[in-house]
């Protein structure tokens, strides 16, 4: 069997494909977008090694939120014109966001109330989840900025990166909880 080609020196000159096939410049909005968005991605993963050993539920929820990702990704990757393409991996994005925001109140049910400002931190797989709520952040803006183009965006896109910062937030202060390390007060 022959092996597919990691390298194909077709974007060695700066410009990558779409999904539709068509070629934009590696820096544009959208390239910008989806590329914060695979990053974002990868801190997910990056966070998912390092809960194994909280409740299976977590782990589940972040391989979950690593396929929709994907598909906000290849979304994003799509052009505006190829409706189909374009919408059809978001059906699921308004029973993701509700999925969300069960995890974000089933979570904070088992931590301390939070009283003051924390700082990012604490044990590894909170500060990893800390990092990934500041990359979902940038990944907000960076398809805001696409927005800002003329690129229509599904809202839901948008309301589901915004709930999925603030689940990486509050998972951050569930891991310090979870493994006996206290969230950092901000000192003034």
């Amino acid at each position: 069997m022959k092996k597919s080609p990691i390298y194909t020196r077709t974007g060695d000159s700066g410009m990558t494909s779409l999904v539709d096939g068509s070629r934009v410049a590696k820096n544009s909005p959208r390239v910008n977008a989806y590329g914060a968005v695979d990053e974002l991605n990868a801190m997910i993963g990056l966070v998912q090694a390092h809960v194994t050993d909280l409740d299976a539920g977590i782990p589940a929820t972040l391989l979950h939120i690593n396929n929709t990702l994907f598909n906000i990704g290849a979304y994003l990757a799509t052009p505006a014109q190829n409706t189909k393409l374009n919408t059809q991996n978001l059906e699921s994005l308004p029973a993701d966001i509700m999925e969300l925001e069960n995890g974000i109140d089933t979570l904070d049910s088992a931590v301390p109330q939070l009283r003051q400002f924390i700082l990012p931190g604490g044990s590894i797989g909170a500060a990893h989840a800390h990092v990934a709520r500041t990359v979902c952040r940038r990944a907000e803006r960076e398809i805001l900025t696409l927005a800002d183009t003329g690129a229509y965006i599904e809202p839901v896109v948008l309301n589901y990166i915004n709930r999925l910062s603030d689940y990486l937030f509050i998972l951050a202060r569930y891991i310090n909880h979870f493994t006996g390390i206290p969230d950092i007060p901000w000192q003034k």
